[in-house]
């Protein structure tokens, strides 16, 4: 790796926000910086925000003394790592752009494109709550529902870059309509959306958040109690399918709905032992390293490839 102070350009990308920083290679963030994605401008213009908001990054390594010597960039929806395209994002608004390479180009250093949730559940996997295991599941669990399977520090994107749609495993056969088109999926019942939701339709509450929920819930509220019970069981489906297919050593939980802590944890550990048969119980242990995992896992996504490009070379 050169220059005598290395460092790594590494941005998630969301529909609202994205979180930057400067990584260095023992994982330790030496700047960081949030900025709004302002998606309602369009592809075109998010894309050039962000080469804006990398050149930025790159400006301040070398004002600090410091060597930009990879950079990275993950993003929600469909994405291709392997050619470095962002092949379809609701939320940014992405189709078919090739990032990596708009990115590598702007800054002059070897570059990636990850997805969001797996880059995140990569650090989790090696910085975070999953670290010392071998096998682990990343769930991130708010507006929506999304895992990450990892193994030995390394993220599956799957065939077509759309592994871990977890939360399009139908746990309601005809249950609550989906934006994806199906009926009853986990994230259509499980959700902090969905939670939310279902509360405000039974009480009469608009805008009722799965906060307002599981707040009302610990407090003895019985409508509050029902829907967050139903909403820990319907995870618990979920979840237990997940663990079928992926027999992990331990299952972390992201996103906001895990930062109701041990009030998520304890019932869906319980709901979850009640429906485990011949397969594993897994660790359930709540995410560590916040909403900057995103931004650390494509960190460590850019150094995974400056080394191998050293290796190569």
């Amino acid at each position: 790796m050169s220059g005598v102070d290395p460092v790594v350009v590494a941005l998630d990308v969301g529909g609202t926000g994205m979180k930057c920083a400067l990584v260095r290679p023992d994982g330790t963030v030496h700047h960081s910086e949030r900025h709004p994605t302002h998606a309602e401008r369009g592809p075109e213009a998010v894309t050039a925000h962000i080469l804006d908001v990398a050149a930025g990054l790159a400006g301040r390594a070398h004002a600090d003394g410091l060597d930009p010597v990879a950079a990275g960039i993950s993003v929600p929806g469909v994405i291709d790592e392997e050619n470095g395209v962002a092949v379809w994002s609701s939320n940014v608004g992405f189709r078919g752009v090739p990032l990596r390479s708009l990115l590598a180009e702007r800054l002059g250093v070897p570059a990636v494109l990850g997805h969001d949730v797996r880059a995140g559940g990569i650090a989790e996997a090696r910085l975070g709550a999953g670290r010392g295991q071998r096998h682990v599941l990343f769930v991130g669990i708010g507006t929506g529902i999304a895992a990450a399977l990892v193994v030995d520090g390394a993220g599956y994107p799957g065939a077509h870059g759309a592994a871990g749609e977890v939360g399009h495993i139908v746990v309601r056969p005809g249950g609550t309509p989906c934006p994806c088109g199906a009926r009853g999926c986990l994230e259509a019942e499980g959700s902090a959306r969905a939670i939310g939701a279902r509360y405000a339709y039974l009480s009469g509450v608009p805008g009722a958040t799965a906060l307002d929920v599981v707040t009302r819930a610990s407090g003895g509220e019985p409508l509050a109690a029902t829907v967050w019970h139903e909403a820990v069981e319907a995870l618990a489906d979920g979840l237990v399918t997940a663990q079928a297919l992926y027999d992990v050593g331990v299952l972390v939980l992201g996103g906001g709905l895990a930062e109701a802590g041990d009030a998520l944890l304890d019932p869906l550990r319980a709901e979850f032992r009640q429906r485990i048969t011949f397969h594993r119980m897994p660790e359930i242990v709540r995410a560590e390293l916040g909403d900057t995992a995103g931004c650390l896992g494509t960190a460590l996504l850019a150094l995974d490839h400056l080394r191998t490009l050293e290796r190569a070379g």
